[in-house]
């Protein structure tokens, strides 16, 4: 799909829905105007739409054909089933993942407790409210362990306890934010990605951050962050990206995502999340890994575009 005129006649108008309101509103406007100018520079008449109030008027306008939802997190992004639930009122199709498959994986516990039930491995945990006693819990889980959110992403309200004199400061972190807390058991070795795209897992991405972890810092302002693709080598590699594919499908997720994932030192793989809209910065995974694919970000824009069609890109 090289001829502008074919892409703006398959395609129509395009809203490239960016920024809203959730605690990952920067990250998602960054995204958003990457995408936006790949999908102009391929012939898409595309237009920047800001949060989900500007696209409710839009499609009370008639205003576009389609949805590039390109924002991040929950209440205000676009990762949580809302949007996903509006576009299919007014019968707008989107890009990646429905309402199921949204709002399953915007829920780490959630999807954790499918993925158990179906044998795949992930760290043990416990979900955390106010109220409930943490020691059990620590006992049972064991030293050290990481303390979220349940339903944020970008590393947001993230912390690794070495001790018990810092849990109750992650705890605090954690619960600015809505929702359940995640205790996780935290795994010791290599933490690496797999981008899913038209529902096949691209070469893994092994992550070496400069510093000992892959915070917020990491992933979207520093430089010196090292990104191994192929993260792993021969059947290492066919394995971690069969169990991706794998909790990608089980999520109900469609499409395009990211599935992150930590691998012990012995070897060991253990799935921690499922992203239905990942970033798409310069220091983002997905593009990286597509690239290592041959496959170049604005084509990368095409494809994901594409699977608002049901249909794969070439």
């Amino acid at each position: 799909m090289n001829d502008a005129a074919t892409i703006r006649a398959k395609f129509g108008r395009v809203a490239v829905l960016l920024g809203g309101t959730s605690s990952e509103r920067a990250v998602s406007l960054d995204s958003g105007r990457n995408v936006l100018e790949a999908l102009r520079a391929r012939g898409v008449d595309a237009f920047a739409v800001d949060g989900i109030a500007a696209l409710r008027e839009e499609l009370k306008a008639g205003g576009c054909d389609r949805v590039f939802n390109i924002l991040h997190g929950q209440r205000g992004g676009g990762e949580d089933g809302v949007v996903q639930g509006l576009l299919d009122a007014f019968g707008v199709p989107y890009t990646g993942s429905g309402v199921l498959g949204a709002a399953l994986t915007m829920d780490k516990i959630r999807t954790k407790q499918v993925w158990i039930a179906a044998g795949l491995p992930t760290p043990r945990y416990a979900s955390f409210r106010r109220g409930l006693k943490l020691q059990p819990i620590i006992e049972t889980l064991g030293l050290p362990l990481i303390v979220k959110p349940a339903h944020e992403g970008s590393s947001v309200g993230v912390t690794r306890v070495y001790a018990m004199s810092d849990v109750e400061a992650a705890i605090e972190l954690a619960a600015r934010y809505d929702g359940e807390l995640l205790i996780e058991q935290l795994i010791e070795g290599d933490e690496l990605t797999v981008a899913i795209l038209d529902d096949v897992a691209l070469p893994s991405i092994r992550i070496v951050p400069a510093t000992e972890f892959y915070d917020y810092h990491a992933k979207y302002i520093a430089e010196d962050t090292q990104y191994l693709c192929p993260g792993l080598k021969g059947s290492a590699e066919v394995e971690l990206r069969a169990l991706a594919l794998r909790a990608f499908e089980l999520s109900g997720a469609h499409g395009w995502a990211r599935v992150d994932v930590m691998r012990d030192r012995a070897g060991r793989n253990y799935l921690l999340e499922v992203n239905t809209a990942p970033g798409m910065t310069s220091h983002s995974l997905v593009p990286k890994a597509a690239l290592a694919a041959g496959v170049d970000f604005e084509t990368l824009c095409l494809r994901i575009l594409a699977t608002s069609l049901g249909e794969v890109c070439a």
